[in-house]
């Protein structure tokens, strides 16, 4: 690798439960890469904002209606405040900027420091001061200002901290697309290049991966708001660029300025060069942190069994030589933390005996987080035939997403009328902590966008390190993941993606239920446990965060003369 460190800049990134920096997925995999880095001793340093007032609380009423609450957490108690501050220009007023730090300790003891910046200082107008509380709050202008406090007052506090020698920086998602011009501007005043030559040098030092399928999910800005908040100079910068012709496309400045650019699984790589087409994306599948998604007892299981695994995540392949009776004993253990923890927070009563599905993420249209509940009476019959089934769900709906909080409320109300043969739980403030207990105590997870819509999806990884199957739609990682009947089982075809396949997706999601996965569970527990023992052997070897980093070490961060593998 090239010499210097890695600076990922990201505007969520998930430390801890307790520290509410994080809204869902792209989150996650950002604390995630940062705790790979850390055990495999990459040079890298996290960047991001402080968020104060977190994304949200979020509390349910008896019907489901979805309540947000300030995410109420101590900065003092869990961040170490940094000397050093610096300034950027936000809609005409200097605006100081500080930063706090995390530690990330990995498994060898090496440590990789996030930095969380902070605009709450006296002497910020009053309205500046506010501009580094919510996560994914306010309106544009909050949002846009927010994205360069990341972006131009990311590289400038690297610098306040001495952090003189980056050389990548990485961006995670658009949001933090203005490191680039920022980046540019130091070009062109220091070392007076023309203006090619500066952002060729600048191209050689960028990274960017973009998580996002569809159009509407890739930050744009109007112009006049563009040029109120950055200024009529970084706009007309933004112009000469092709990335600011009607509007303000961050992502078009990421793919501008960086030298490398990613999908997060394959198929998320052909969907974005039929996006962006004429720009070389690759693609590097995402994974999740082993050690942080492994429960308790299978990491006991694994020590015992695999003692490198920690250090090693490729090593998760050898599970294929522990016991089958002892991986039943891990989840059975596994099971019983998740049914004490519903028992206690739900006025559902979960039985450990029961078969148990889970479904937890953010709570949106695309994934269908009803599709298992479309037909309540086939639901009902095939409990009557097959056994009693409990389901838990779980995650927050964005609290503008109007639909997504009317799919919560259905969730409950489906919940009451399914009651006795099929129990659901809907367990509120979907955290770390609780995606933990969810993903490693049910006994198939499930998985239900409408293609081509998940880019990647990573629950069902982490279900896979405490050998759970899935069940899901062909999108997203489970492309590669995939191996019907030996890591779990598909649903409907790869291109359903229309309102009528939901119905044909339900059915299909019913008759495997039916005829496959529930007789395979009742009648034959051996070869569930072998089922469970491939997932972990063939899925959670690879789709982990150790080898997603080793490819991104490979592929983006060394020295090349090339883009990255072939699309």
């Amino acid at each position: 690798m090239t010499e210097g460190v890695i600076a990922y800049f990201s505007m969520e990134i998930a430390l801890e439960s307790h520290i509410p920096t994080y809204s869902g997925g792209l989150g996650v995999l950002a604390g995630d890469t940062l705790r790979a880095a850390a055990d495999l001793e990459v040079p890298m340093i996290g960047v991001t904002l402080l968020h104060r007032q977190g994304y949200f609380s979020q509390r349910l009423e008896a019907d489901g209606t979805q309540r947000e609450e300030l995410a109420t957490w101590s900065v003092t108690d869990r961040l170490e405040s940094r000397e050093g501050v610096c300034s950027v220009e936000v809609g005409g007023r200097d605006v100081m900027v500080r930063a706090w730090r995390y530690l990330i300790r990995g498994v060898t003891g090496a440590t990789v420091p996030v930095f969380l910046l902070d605009t709450d200082i006296p002497g910020n107008d009053p309205s500046d001061r506010r501009l580094t509380d919510r996560l994914y709050g306010g309106d544009a202008r909050y949002r846009l200002c927010q994205e360069l406090i990341l972006g131009a007052g990311g590289v400038r506090m690297l610098r306040a901290l001495g952090y003189t020698r980056v050389a990548r920086y990485h961006m995670n998602e658009g949001h933090a697309a203005l490191l680039a011009l920022e980046l540019l501007a130091e070009e062109e005043v220091h070392t007076g290049e023309p203006a090619q030559e500066a952002i060729e040098r600048v191209k050689q030092r960028c990274v960017f991966t973009t998580h996002t399928p569809v159009p509407a999910g890739h930050d744009q800005f109007d112009l006049a708001l563009a040029r109120e908040v950055l200024g009529p100079s970084r706009v007309q910068v933004l112009q000469t660029l092709r990335c600011c012709d009607t509007a303000l496309n961050l992502t078009l400045v990421a793919l501008e300025l960086s030298h490398y650019v990613n999908g997060v699984t394959r198929r998320h790589g052909e969907i974005s060069r039929s996006m962006f087409p004429g720009y070389p994306i690759g693609s590097i599948t995402n994974g999740v942190h082993s050690t942080t998604w492994t429960a308790p007892p299978f990491a006991a299981l694994y020590d015992h069994y695999i003692p490198e695994w920690r250090r090693d995540s490729f090593s998760l392949r050898y599970a294929l030589g522990i016991p089958v009776t002892a991986i039943q004993s891990a989840h059975r253990e596994a099971k019983a933390q998740l049914v004490r923890t519903v028992n206690e927070r739900t006025p559902v009563h979960f039985d450990p005996e029961r078969f148990t599905l889970g479904f937890a993420r953010r709570t949106t249209a695309y994934k269908r987080p009803t599709l298992l509940l479309r037909d309540p009476g086939r639901l009902r019959r095939l409990a009557a035939a097959r056994g009693p089934l409990q389901v838990v769900f779980a995650g927050k709906a964005h609290p503008h997403d109007a639909e997504g909080k009317g799919l919560i409320r259905e969730i409950v109300s489906r919940a009451a009328q399914l009651a006795p043969d099929v129990r659901i739980a809907y367990l509120p403030d979907y955290d770390l902590e609780l995606a933990r207990q969810v993903t490693a105590g049910v006994d198939l997870w499930l998985n239900t966008p409408r293609p081509p819509l998940e880019a990647s999806g990573t629950s069902g990884m982490k279900a896979a390190h405490n050998g759970v199957p899935s069940l899901s739609v062909l999108d997203g990682w489970w492309l590669d993941g995939h191996v019907e009947g030996v890591t779990g089982w598909s649903i409907g075809r790869r291109d359903g993606a229309s309102e009528a396949a939901d119905d044909d997706d339900a059915r299909h999601l019913y008759e495997t239920l039916e005829q496959t996965i529930l007789p395979l569970h009742a009648d034959r527990p051996a070869s569930w446990a072998e089922v469970m023992r491939l997932t972990i052997a063939l899925n959670a070897s690879f789709f982990n965060a150790h080898r997603m980093l080793q490819e991104y070490v490979i592929h983006a961060y060394q020295d090349q003369n090339h883009a990255g593998p072939a699309p």
